[in-house]
């Protein structure tokens, strides 16, 4: 039962990104029919990631109350209802509008997913679940394009959007079919559960939080939460930079129809994905062969900042075909990075504050992500894509320094009392 939930988990991630990305495979289209600018563009993603920032920031409090079940049927009923009015919209600010409230639903699918790994997985394992749930951020992008581009060049862009948005309501009559914590779920043999109870959160840490003991803002100001928020800051926007611009600088600078777009847009998502995969479960290995956790965490975060630089040789590569290449190695390195990261709160955190801490540093992600995206747009008007990969290359090395400074080794599961 406990891979069941990781699939769950892994198609929920892939379902929210498919929602999320069907805009850009699509937007020099949405873009000539609403008459949009560049600029135009990157205001409403920049609605979008600015509602997202505003809830992500609260989403781990939210579902830490609700409980994991209700909490994540929260959030996807609210991005599948808005995914779905993508189809209705008549110009920029109707889109803006949708893309506002796909903002504010698909926060919760992080700190949700997090809580849910944390409910069902041992330490050892944790790093794993968070990457497979991560991997479906990958086939999400990775279907995208395919899919969005069939329906938009068969049935209209509207039919894009419906059809992602539908998908959500189908996982979400499966969540809640399915989904319990263990010592509630009726799918979980007894004896299963006598097996595993020793390793997995108890009962009582399960139940929704009434209140944590501390706040939102004294949980923000411990150093655990303000490291991962600071990290994320700088390294989130290179995943957004991929998921929103892709597209856009493979038609503008490599010269890609839609057709095209939808053939190959979708090979650096899958490379991510396998390394979503290999990232989690790499450092359970290494915990496994006998490596303390702190070490065997930040070895796989620092494998995959050492392979992001890679990402400076895009925009000078002499075919499209190197150039997507290149890309690769940034959703790869990304993904050793962030199935990592996103297991910290799960090793360092009391379980009343996993589903707070994910979301306050997702929060700081976004808040990255929102700047960079302006700074992109303008980038791209006056100059070349070239200075924005330089940047994407050297921020995973910066966020790596930074939790290696700020986090210690000996700083781990001190605050849960926990010496690893």
């Amino acid at each position: 039962m406990r891979w069941v939930v990781a699939a769950l988990l892994f198609l929920a991630t892939a379902i929210n990104y498919a929602d999320r990305l069907a805009l850009s495979v699509i937007s020099t289209d949405l873009r000539r029919a609403f008459s949009m600018t560049e600029g135009d563009y990157s205001q409403v993603v920049a609605v979008f990631l600015i509602a997202y920032a505003v809830m992500y920031a609260f989403s781990g409090y939210i579902v830490d109350r609700l409980g994991t079940r209700r909490g994540f049927a929260v959030f996807i009923f609210v991005w599948s209802c808005a995914a779905m009015l993508h189809g209705f919209a008549v110009g920029k600010w109707s889109l803006a509008a949708c893309r506002a409230l796909l903002g504010l639903g698909e926060p919760g699918n992080w700190p949700a997913a997090a809580r849910a790994v944390a409910e069902w997985f041992p330490a050892r394992l944790r790093a794993l679940g968070i990457g497979i749930f991560n991997a479906g951020t990958m086939l999400g992008s990775a279907a995208a394009p395919p899919v969005v581009s069939f329906l938009t060049l068969n049935y209209g862009w509207r039919y894009s959007f419906y059809f992602t948005g539908a998908v959500g309501f189908l996982w979400l009559a499966a969540w809640l079919i399915l989904y319990q914590p263990p010592h509630l779920n009726r799918w979980l043999r007894a004896s299963e559960y006598d097996a595993m109870k020793h390793e997995v959160q108890t009962p009582a840490e399960t139940r929704p939080v009434k209140a944590c003991g501390l706040s939102w803002w004294e949980v923000f100001k411990t150093r655990e939460c303000f490291t991962l928020t600071l990290a994320r800051f700088f390294t989130d926007p290179v995943i957004y930079f991929v998921i929103f611009w892709l597209p856009e600088y493979l038609r503008k600078e490599r010269h890609f129809d839609l057709a095209m777009v939808g053939q190959y847009a979708s090979v650096p998502f899958v490379a991510g994905g396998i390394a979503y995969l290999l990232g989690g479960w790499l450092s359970g290995r290494l915990m496994r062969a006998g490596w303390r956790l702190p070490r065997a965490r930040k070895f796989v975060m620092i494998l995959g900042a050492a392979i992001m630089p890679v990402a400076i040789l895009a925009p000078v590569a002499p075919t499209a075909a190197l150039a997507i290449g290149a890309i690769c190695f940034v959703t790869m390195g990304h993904a050793f990075w962030i199935s990592n990261m996103q297991a910290l709160p799960t090793d360092i955190c009391r379980a009343g504050e996993i589903g707070t801490v994910m979301g306050i540093s997702g929060m700081g992600g976004t808040v990255g992500g929102v700047l960079a995206n302006f700074g992109t747009a303008w980038v791209v008007q006056h100059f070349t894509y070239a200075p924005i990969f330089a940047m994407a290359g050297l921020m995973h090395p910066l966020g790596v320094g930074i939790v290696c400074w700020l986090l210690p080794d000996r700083r781990f599961g001190e605050r849960i009392g926990v010496r690893y």
